[in-house]
């Protein structure tokens, strides 16, 4: 019978301890049977695929090469919606569908609190200074016996800034648009932070009341940032509403339904409880109170939560109505007491089977983390952006572009599309004049961007922002040496070209025959050098005659490493037999040229 062999995956490049590692082998085995080979290579030395799956297979794994599943992965996550990195580890069969969650973007004073005041029936915008949002707050409506879940943010950049520390939380972003006012600056902004994060828009166009209201112009606008309305044959819905006077709701509800229907978006119930910190505070009499937004599983009372540094039992637990709830299912946010400390909206929480172990697991994390280890150990630069890829990024490069006027603006952005190619690719995130703002730092963030800024320059709250964040700003005055950064960045990202380079010729003075081993060639190393380490050619007359691995290298009957210009010595190539004087042995080796 034959035996099934163990399948395993082998990037292009990857070094003698982390092929042991995917064969759950020695890596002195390993090392063992890369010298049966011909090759000598120490536990960290890098080797190429084919090198791998030759030792692989002798070891009894049939091999498959990742550069095609990654291809293949990279479309898949690509085309999944957000809330399903929430279900990574979770089976189909556990999964039931959810309520959707819906988060309210826009340009100030559009209308976003006023339209979710009007849908949820009740004042929140009286409560608030001055009438602006200051806070982050749930909500549940019920409509047409569908239980929809509302996020209240302070606008995009609570909801990006959310999105950089982790947070996938929203569903489906309602972009808010004053039909009297149209695209504004922050309008775009949140356009391009809602499709950074893949969700899908609706566009509420409200104050359709007033008589200046000019839905078609405002239309027109969003269609040239790429939100085509619906009626247009495009692919986004554009509701008519004013919530001044209580118009258009139910059609922006059911859109949120059609919607949601097409997402249709899962969570398993039965699951340990992990979601999302939308706020946290310290409240007189309550001690601290934590609002998270449950994404999967059920949260309980008496449940121990765990939010990275801070842990707690959960004493108490209250709805968005400040009722007091014992469980909370998906999409339902809820504000707990028992934390022991006051973590950032943004921050994934997931539960611990008691204190003792949360302690523990915390404890863990802390002796884990590097000295002076921050969230700039994993932002994107473009120095290093090669090097992030090699560890299975997309090849993509995100940029967020900032100028001083449009018509800088505009020749830099095509010049940056221009460098895209079948192999890389450059995603502008968002494109826009005026100094560069933390916004646009939270976008970068979020999007594991770099953000590139010509005659324009970070202000004091951006750059401290960027610091935090660990976000590239790289200024310029000269609009060719930003195009030729980026194209340096991306020719690093170009899967990498060999080339074989000739290290040295020897010729064959006499050939030797050892018993048990074979031919041996007595070479003189004529020009360059022989390396223990590289591959050899055999040429004759001009005529190559045997290629191979170099298996053997002796200078006095000791084996060396390399041989130099003017010296003697033995070698031994592959399998070859058939030595002869005269024969001319060309050593070379793979190394990385440029395109």
């Amino acid at each position: 019978m034959t035996q099934t062999k163990t399948l395993i995956e082998i990037p292009d490049f990857l070094t003698v301890r982390e092929l042991a590692q995917l064969m759950d082998a020695s890596p002195i085995d390993v090392i063992k049977e890369l010298m049966r080979n011909g090759i000598m290579a120490n536990i960290n030395q890098e080797i190429d695929f084919d090198t791998a799956a030759i030792v692989a297979e002798e070891m009894g794994f049939e091999i498959h090469s990742t550069a095609t599943v990654e291809e293949e992965d990279a479309e898949e996550d690509f085309d999944k919606p957000a809330w399903r990195q929430v279900l990574a580890d979770e089976k189909e069969k556990d999964l039931v569908s959810r309520p959707p969650v819906i988060t309210m973007l826009g340009h100030v004073d559009h209308g976003k609190t006023s339209l979710l005041d009007i849908i949820r029936s009740s004042s929140v915008q009286t409560g608030e200074v001055g009438g602006i949002t200051q806070h982050i707050g749930a909500y549940q409506v019920k409509y047409n016996g569908q239980i929809i879940t509302f996020l209240d943010t302070p606008g995009h950049e609570a909801f990006t800034a959310m999105r950089a520390r982790g947070a996938q939380a929203t569903d489906i972003a309602i972009l808010v648009v004053a039909a009297d006012d149209g695209v504004m600056p922050q309008t775009k902004e949140a356009i391009d932070h809602a499709k950074a994060a893949r969700v899908p828009i609706i566009v509420a166009l409200n104050k359709i009341d007033l008589p200046t209201a000019n839905p078609a112009r405002a239309m027109q606008q969003l269609s040239e940032h790429g939100l085509i309305p619906d009626e247009w044959e495009g692919d986004t819905m554009i509701i008519q509403v004013s919530a001044k006077e209580n118009l258009g709701m139910d059609d922006l509800l059911e859109a949120i339904l059609l919607v949601a229907e097409d997402l249709n978006p899962c969570a398993n119930p039965q699951a340990e409880a992990s979601g999302t910190v939308l706020e946290a505070r310290k409240e007189k009499g309550r001690g601290i109170m934590t609002t998270v937004l449950v994404q999967n599983g059920t949260l309980n009372q008496g449940d121990t939560l765990l939010v990275g540094k801070y842990y707690g039992r959960i004493k108490a637990m209250f709805d968005y109505t400040g009722k007091a709830v014992k469980k909370a299912a998906p999409s339902t946010p809820v504000s707990v007491a028992g934390l022991n400390g006051i973590p950032q909206a943004g921050d994934q929480f997931t539960t611990a089977k008691s204190e003792k172990e949360a302690r523990k697991l915390v404890a863990n994390l802390e002796a884990d983390k590097r000295p002076g280890e921050t969230i700039a150990d994993k932002a994107v630069t473009l120095d290093d952006f090669f090097a992030q890829l090699q560890e299975g990024n997309s090849k993509t490069l995100n940029l967020v572009i900032k100028a001083d006027v449009q018509g800088s603006l505009e020749p830099i952005i095509n010049s940056l599309e221009n460098l895209t190619n079948d192999e890389v690719a450059v995603e502008i995130m968002h494109a826009a004049t005026g100094n560069i703002t933390e916004s646009d730092v939270m976008l970068a963030s979020a999007s594991n961007a770099v953000i590139l800024g010509f005659n324009v320059e970070p202000g004091v709250i951006a750059r401290a922002a960027a610091n935090s964040e660990g976000v590239e700003i790289n200024s310029y005055n000269i609009i060719y040496k930003l195009i030729e950064d980026v194209d340096k960045a991306l020719k690093g990202l170009l899967d990498p070209v060999y080339a074989d380079v000739v290290t040295g010729r020897a010729e064959v003075r006499q050939v030797f025959r050892i018993r048990n081993v074979g031919q041996i060639a007595g070479c003189y190393m004529r020009a360059g050098e022989a390396r223990r380490n590289a591959k050899a050619r055999v040429i004759r007359d001009a005529q190559l005659v045997y290629e191979g691995d170099v298996t053997s290298l002796k200078h006095l009957q000791e084996n060396v490493r390399e041989v130099k210009t003017g010296f003697e010595f033995g070698v031994n190539v592959g399998s070859f037999n058939n030595y002869q004087a005269g024969d001319i042995i060309e050593f070379y080796v793979s190394q990385r040229v440029d395109r």
